[in-house]
């Protein structure tokens, strides 16, 4: 039984259902990744920008003969941004190979053709069996980072100390939780906008504008989701010279999630990118007791933060990428071959 599927109103059972299939995924997949957790997960699901759309539907089995519902196997979600639709696709291992995958696609892939848009990315995980189903579809590889990922039982702290300051005279480091104050949002939307160590892909934009940060900060806390930022200020001229963001979700707050790391060119050379992520992990040692990894994506390209990573310990895990399709050119290919 597939159906159009709103987390916003979703019985607890329910919720509770997709987040055992989302686990045995992860288990089947991603052995390594902390398992998720309920916190906040129903927000994490249905809260998007302004101006962007999520749509779902969950594949459930039928309720028993006790009226009791049945369990929620595979969902798809698409989230409409831009002029894309990304693409989220769960199914559980234990019906993975029997054409439920490819009957989520198909119903994500009609709407967002109905909706008027011309392209579907999604994010693919390396050595995966996504990998296969979604080159089987057409889909075609247009992006690869390196995910790497951060023991903090393994850091060497004191080092790490040393390299926290080990920062250029003229500048120094502040330490934001929940996000950067106000007074310095549009210097910070100017470091993001004027340049970024490497470029995201499209799946994952970032926000330069003052406004648009703004929303984006209230979305992640919304979403359960809590930012924290490490400022490199310039005293001289009291400009945002570096910044590297991190967050805790609450869904598997034992892991955090590195976002953009950034040092505006004209400061580049005095250690900021090192000294601000360095600084990062000191502050969440103490703020965020339970975590215990921090994974990161860097393009290979991008060798200045590759060498900071591994400095600092990180080490490579799976390559993660973006893969893309024409929308109308994937609706015939399903069409034509159910």
């Amino acid at each position: 039984m597939v159906r159009e599927w709103d987390p916003r109103t979703a019985s607890s059972a329910e919720i509770a259902s997709l987040l055992d299939t989302l686990n045995a995924v992860l288990t089947a997949d991603l052995p390594q990744d902390p398992p998720w957790r309920e916190s906040s997960l129903r927000e994490y699901l249905s809260e998007v920008m302004p101006g962007e759309r999520r749509i779902s539907w969950v594949a459930q089995e039928e309720p028993a003969a006790d009226g009791t519902p049945g369990r929620i196997l595979g969902q798809v979600q698409v989230l409409l941004l831009g002029g894309i639709g990304v693409l989220e696709v769960l199914v559980h291992p234990s019906v993975r190979r029997t054409g439920l995958g490819r009957t989520l696609v198909k119903l994500a892939a009609r709407r967002i053709r109905d909706e008027g848009f011309g392209s579907i990315g999604v994010e693919v995980v390396g050595d995966t069996p996504a990998v296969a189903f979604y080159e089987s579809l057409g889909f075609a590889r247009e992006y690869v980072e390196t995910r790497s990922v951060l023991d903090l039982g393994a850091v060497d702290w004191p080092a790490l100390a040393e390299m926290a300051t080990g920062i250029g005279a003229g500048y120094h480091l502040e330490f934001c939780p929940g996000g950067p104050p106000d007074d310095v949002i549009e210097a910070y939307a100017r470091a993001k906008a004027e340049v970024r160590d490497v470029d995201d892909g499209e799946l994952r934009p970032s926000s330069y504008d003052p406004e648009r940060l703004r929303d984006s900060l209230d979305t992640l806390h919304r979403r359960g989701m809590k930012p924290y930022i490490v400022l490199a200020i310039h005293e001289q001229s009291g400009e945002v010279a570096g910044l590297t963001e991190v967050v805790v979700p609450a869904q598997h707050p034992t892991r955090a999630d590195q976002y953009d790391t950034i040092v505006v060119q004209d400061h580049r050379g005095y250690g900021i990118d090192r000294a601000i992520k360095a600084r990062m992990l000191l502050e969440l040692r103490s703020a965020e007791p339970e975590l215990a990894e921090v994974q990161t994506w860097n393009a290979q390209a991008n060798e200045a933060m590759l060498k900071v990573n591994a400095e600092l310990g990180y080490r490579p895990d799976r390559d993660w990428c973006e893969y893309g399709v024409d929308v109308a050119e994937l609706v015939h290919r399903l069409d034509a071959h159910p």
